[in-house]
């Protein structure tokens, strides 16, 4: 603004207010001026002491943009003039006009019509200094006095520091002989992890070398194990066999794997050889005649209605695939059967029916020693297995439930959900909870080979085998 215009661009003219004021200033300090209301050029500049040789009014300018002297068209109200005080007759210098443009300027009250963008800050020195790719020669600058920058003066001063000087070489010494390490004395490892990886390892060794222990030792006498969930579809059959070929590869030899569900099992297609048809069908109707054999004749005569492993280690006695031949299995005949069995074996693995009902699935649970409930982490697996125990409990058999064992089957790989959960249900409800993995090998349904599983899932069931003998290893 010059001072020509107001704010909103229109010609101004003094207020009636200032302009009296400009009168009796001007005729005041000089009579004989011609022209007292003419404004100063444009070009004149702002008195200074210099040119009066005395010092200038101190009277502050009065702010134009004060509601008293606001001005333009049509936004003026004329207002009473205040009493005026008398103007010094000392003063022979002529008093500034408050609507000089070049005064204005001057004034920090009048804002400028537009903001001028601000100029960016100065960079500061630490900055400067602090760059390791361009460094400066030229020392920091100092910071104000009576302020404190740690942090500034450190990160400005340490790009900045001289180097120390360089200092003269120690003498070489000749070096001192090393240790010879006395022969045939291993090396402790230094290495923090690779000592938790040796006692890990140690620790596994040492609980195969357990388990394997618990498996080889004597039983006392032949012991039956019964695997049983009336729900299908458990890993009964599969838990049976890899019991058996457990067991068999420890022991050597001794072991058998029954397959007494009535409902056509499946327990002969999976394990042991094909070399014969022959069921405990074939074992009843000559059974009269072999219960008569004693010593290395009965077994003989016992070894052409079983089958075998491939690598021998244990032997199968299939089940019937007709169902009626179910009938037939009555207490007396089951029993028979067992002590027939426990004349050659030292360990039986019996795959029981679904019907706990019937009379063949009562019998063997009464001349089990060793009960393993088999179930997968899924609800109405772990529902059937939970409610058998219960009519066990009622029937008398509270001890075999007690001493049993619970082994749950991966069926899948990953996690989980409800693995855990169960594991700690039937913990409490059962001697001892055994968990083995999922193997590809036993997805397939075919022959079952003990060989082929790998080695996580063979050390999961030694592990399940040895919990399952230990009450008996003398």
């Amino acid at each position: 603004m010059d001072g020509t215009e107001t704010g909103w661009g229109r010609p101004a003219e003094p207020a009636p207010r200032w302009r009296a004021l400009l009168d009796r200033a001007r005729h005041g300090s000089r009579q004989d001026d011609a022209e007292p209301e003419r404004e100063a050029p444009p070009a004149q500049q702002p008195p200074t002491q210099q040119q009066y040789g005395q010092p200038l009014p101190t009277r502050r300018p009065v702010n134009p943009l004060d509601s008293r002297g606001q001005y333009g068209a049509g936004r003026y109200e004329p207002q009473p003039e205040p009493p005026q005080q008398p103007e010094p007759r000392a003063m022979p210098q002529r008093p500034i006009n408050p609507l000089d443009p070049r005064w204005q300027a001057r004034q920090p009250e009048a804002p400028p019509r537009r903001a001028a963008p601000p100029p960016p800050p100065a960079p500061l020195p630490v900055e400067e200094h602090h760059s390791y790719f361009n460094p400066s020669g030229r020392p920091p600058a100092a910071p104000p006095p009576g302020r404190d920058y740690p942090q500034v003066r450190a990160s400005a001063v340490a790009p900045v520091m001289q180097p120390p000087p360089v200092m003269p070489p120690p003498p070489v010494m000749p070096p001192a002989p090393a240790p010879v390490a006395p022969p045939l004395m291993p090396v402790a490892p230094t290495s923090p992890a690779a000592a938790r990886i040796e006692w890990r390892q140690t620790r596994t060794d040492d609980e195969l070398e357990r388990a394997v222990s618990v498996m080889r030792r004597k039983l006392g006498k032949p012991r039956v194990l019964a695997f049983a969930n009336p729900k299908g579809g458990v890993h009964k059959t599969t838990a049976t066999v890899l019991a058996a070929a457990t067991i068999g590869s420890v022991r050597g030899r001794g072991v058998l794997a029954w397959d007494d569900n009535e409902l056509r099992g499946t327990l002969g297609l999976r394990a042991g050889s094909a070399r014969h048809a022959r069921t405990i069908k074939h074992l009843l109707a000559d059974l009269l005649q072999i219960e008569n054999l004693h010593g290395d004749s009965l077994l003989q005569e016992l070894d052409g209605y079983l089958r075998h492993a491939s690598d021998g280690s244990y032997d199968v006695l299939a089940g019937e695939e007709n169902p009626r031949f179910a009938q037939r299995l009555d207490q007396a005949t089951v029993r028979r059967v067992m002590d027939l069995l426990r004349r050659t074996h030292d360990v039986i693995c019996v795959d029981t029916g679904n019907n706990v009902e019937s009379v063949n699935w009562q019998t063997v649970m009464r001349q089990a020693d060793q009960l393993v409930i088999t179930t997968v982490p899924r609800e109405d697996a772990a529902f059937t297995a939970d409610w058998m125990l219960d009519v066990l409990d009622d029937s008398g058999m509270g001890d075999l439930v007690s001493n049993a064992v619970t082994l749950i089957s991966c069926p899948s790989p990953g996690p989980l959900p409800l693995l855990n959960d169960f594991a700690k249900h039937f913990a409490t409800r059962t001697r001892a909870v055994a968990i083995v993995p999922y193997d590809q090998a036993l997805e397939v349904g075919s022959s079952i080979e003990y060989g082929d599983l790998q080695q996580e899932t063979r050390t999961a069931w030694l592990k399940a085998a040895s919990v399952m003998i230990e009450p008996f290893a003398e």
